[in-house]
C-alpha cells in the first residue's frame, strides 16, 4: 500500500507539476514538502485540502493513504465507550495483525 507522501508523489509527476512548482502553489516551502513526499512529516488539515485542490484529488481520498494511527480519536471512543478500550486492549493483548484485522472487518460489512 502507498503512503500518503507516495500517492502525492504519484499525483504531481502524473500531472507533471515539479516539486518547486507545487510547493509554491501551496505556500510552502520545497524542503517542506518533498518531507511531505518522503513521508517524514505530514501536513495539517489545512495544507493537505490546499494539496488535495492543487491535484484535483479529494481529501477522502488522500486520506485513505494516511497511515497514521488515529490516537486522539481512539482515546476519545475508548472515554466515551469503556467496551471499545477493551475491545481495543484485546486486539493489542493478541496481538492482532493488520491484515487480519481488516479482513474480520471487511468480513462483517459484507455479512451486514
Amino acid at each position: 500500500m502507498k503512503t500518503l507522501g507516495e500517492r502525492i508523489r504519484e499525483l504531481r509527476e502524473q500531472k507533471d507539476i515539479s516539486l518547486r512548482e507545487l510547493a509554491k502553489k501551496l505556500g510552502v516551502s520545497p524542503a517542506f514538502l518533498s518531507d511531505i513526499e518522503l513521508g517524514r512529516r505530514f501536513p495539517s488539515d489545512e495544507v493537505l485540502a490546499r494539496i488535495s485542490k492543487e491535484l484535483g484529488e479529494s481529501i477522502e481520498s488522500l486520506k485513505k493513504y494516511d497511515t497514521r494511527p488515529p490516537v486522539e480519536e481512539l482515546k476519545r471512543l475508548a472515554a466515551a465507550n469503556p467496551l471499545m478500550g477493551v475491545a481495543l486492549r484485546r486486539v493489542v493483548e493478541r496481538k492482532v495483525s493488520a491484515s487480519d484485522l481488516i479482513e474480520f472487518l471487511d468480513k462483517e460489512k459484507k455479512r451486514k
